[in-house]
């Protein structure tokens, strides 16, 4: 398995710290609104990086934050003259609504950056008596960027060059710096903002100590994989490397992952330029699950370009797959109970080849346009050489088959049966009886009924027969 590392700009074969074991540390959202799609895109990506990981028979420890203090989430909270942890409460809830509608796994620690506080203290305190840090005299403390020789060693930014070139490359901070690229770590209250009790004033971290602290308290010192978006990489990633590196005395993480944009109209999608859908925009139009197609249908590191078009063709994708997954098994419910023939043994042998045909392409740097092509020619063997005739088994073959990859991908292809195949016998039975008494009106209603469960109906000479759609 290879996976192209930031760090070194190139692909690198996937060797693990521990053998079996996989650490896994994802920057999660600043909760303060609704997720956009933006926002779901490494969400989907790095949920599928897990997934595959896991099928390939990795323990996968995965540690996914929630930025709960913030500029942004005290403006709301004193817009709505409530307490900032209202507002983070509500949209983490609203977050997890978002990923499971999404088929994004929870992480197995999602930590909050409120209840890290004593952490980030303690790794500042670290940082000061190692003379990486120093405080100013209003208590505010910031990282001494010129004093961890290797910065700029991920965004490929030469420290000079930053510099002199002007104040949009310059890490963000507050005044009484002694170096114009030094970034806060801790910073004084102010009024109308929540604040905590430390060494040096009241008041709350920086943004980018709370990743620092949250990986080391669930991950370790060193870990295997911190992802996230592009625009992650600086300056957020790079002073976590910086805060990390100088107070651990080793080596942060040993591949950086980082997904390219979700644009608009070729703009990159953001809510401050006012060109986003929110996750709850985009289920209103359509199943999730085709959001979490579209996502995949191009490689991670590659922009993707969000459009109805695309939408509507990732839609009939998914559908491709889920038609053969229901006729798949319809054929089973109906088929002989018999072990597969010679003929379909050697046929179930042709198929696995697509199973390497997908996991080849997950181990070039999980590239999941290739993986979902690999699926595709599965879906269409499967409807050229299954029929009426197929053994049980051999149609269950290929089923698992479908299923498995898909599940890798996070797609659910197999409609879930909300409603049991008692009752839909029962409503069957209850459409009949009310065409003979001529009350057309109920029989529509339980034909509507049934199709929005994913239940059609056939009339036939032999009666009424039903499949999943």
């Amino acid at each position: 398995m290879k996976i192209y590392n930031t760090l070194s700009r190139r692909k690198e074969e996937f060797v693990p710290l521990q053998d079996g074991q996989v650490s896994m540390y994802v920057c999660g959202p600043t909760v303060y609104n609704l997720i956009h799609i933006g926002n779901a895109r490494p969400m989907i990506v790095f949920d599928t990086v897990r997934r595959y990981m896991e099928h390939k028979g990795y323990t996968v420890n995965y540690v996914s934050n929630f930025t709960d203090v913030d500029d942004k989430i005290i403006k709301k909270a004193n817009e709505e003259g409530v307490d900032a942890s209202v507002i983070s409460e509500r949209y983490i809830e609203e977050c997890k609504k978002d990923m499971k509608a999404l088929n994004v796994k929870p992480a197995t620690v999602h930590p909050k950056a409120t209840e890290e506080i004593d952490g980030m203290i303690e790794m500042i305190r670290t940082l000061i008596d190692k003379g990486h840090a120093y405080v100013a005299e209003d208590g505010t403390v910031y990282f001494k960027t010129r004093s961890f020789r290797d910065y700029g060693k991920l965004s490929h930014k030469n420290l000079d060059d930053l510099r002199s070139g002007g104040r949009s490359l310059l890490v963000s901070g507050e005044d009484q710096k002694q170096d114009p690229l030094d970034f806060v770590l801790w910073k004084p209250k102010k009024e109308g903002e929540p604040y905590w009790e430390s060494p040096w004033c009241e008041g709350r971290p920086g943004w980018h100590i709370e990743c620092s602290v949250m990986s080391k308290k669930y991950l370790g010192e060193e870990i295997d994989i911190h992802a996230g978006g592009e625009d992650l990489i600086f300056p957020h990633h790079e002073n976590e490397i910086a805060q990390s590196e100088a107070a651990n005395g080793r080596e942060f993480a040993k591949y950086w992952m980082h997904n390219a944009f979700l644009n608009i109209d070729n703009r990159k999608m953001s809510k401050s330029a006012g060109n986003f859908f929110t996750v709850r925009d985009i289920s209103e139009k359509y199943d999730l699950q085709v959001l979490r197609f579209f996502m995949l249908s191009a490689h991670y590191r590659s922009p993707l370009n969000f459009s109805a078009e695309l939408m509507e063709a990732a839609r009939n994708g998914l559908d491709r797959i889920t038609g053969c997954v229901g006729n798949l098994n319809y054929l089973a419910e109906r088929a002989a109970a018999a072990e597969m023939s010679e003929e379909e043994q050697a046929l179930a042998q042709e198929a696995a080849r697509y199973v390497d045909k997908f996991d080849e392409a997950m181990d070039d740097d999980m590239n999941t346009a290739d993986a979902i092509s690999a699926i595709f020619e599965l879906v269409k063997f499967a409807n050229t050489h299954a029929d009426e005739n197929s053994s049980r088994a051999f149609l269950a073959a290929l089923k698992e088959e479908i299923v498995m990859l898909s599940d890798i991908c996070g797609l659910i292809v197999e409609k879930q049966e909300e409603i049991l195949d008692g009752q839909i016998e029962e409503l069957i039975r209850e459409r009949q009886e009310a065409r003979k008494a001529k009350n057309f009106a109920r029989a529509d209603e339980i034909r509507e009924l049934l199709a929005s469960q994913g239940v059609v109906l056939e009339d036939t000479r032999e009666g009424v027969k039903w499949k999943w759609a």
